[in-house]
């Protein structure tokens, strides 16, 4: 299965000056359930923001300039290239905009987090998508000062 997992606000942004623009308490939670134990796949920017590999789960890195390997890190040069590394584990693509782009097209699932705030000066937008290629299920809200809803939308076959 290759899942796409992502937070983003009302206008579509995902990232502002290299930096998630908000911080909800749960909001992560989802994130840390689906992937640990299986494979996350985020670019060089995602993963250099975070400065280390995640703990409890196998983490690719898709880069061209830069070779990143360790631990449960692994280096790819495409998103293709990551998939086919992660074997017939579940794979989380995890961002930045580039990797949703190229993964969207095939993607099972989208683990969308719909964040109730709209985001002034944001830099980084989620990718458009044909909804009409997914069927959607609308799940849990949380989030006390901002609320969020987790969406997931599943590829019709």
């Amino acid at each position: 299965m290759v899942g796409l997992i992502v937070a983003r606000s009302k206008n579509n942004v995902i990232g502002k000056n290299g930096q998630i623009p908000w911080r909800i308490k749960g909001e992560q939670k989802q994130f840390k359930e689906l992937t640990t134990g299986n494979v996350v796949v985020m670019g060089r920017k995602s993963y250099e923001e975070i400065g280390h590999p995640l703990p409890n789960r196998l983490n690719i890195i898709v880069s061209k300039t830069k070779k990143f390997e360790g631990e449960n890190l692994l280096t790819a040069a495409s998103v293709q290239e990551a998939v086919e590394l992660a074997g017939d584990k579940d794979i989380y693509i995890s961002g930045g905009y580039g990797l949703y782009k190229e993964a969207i097209p095939f993607v099972d699932k989208m683990y969308i987090t719909e964040v109730d705030l709209i985001v002034e000066d944001g830099d980084v937008f989620f990718p458009e998508f044909d909804a009409d290629e997914f069927e959607r299920e609308v799940g849990e809200t949380g989030g006390d000062e901002v609320e969020f809803t987790r969406t997931v939308y599943t590829r019709k076959h």
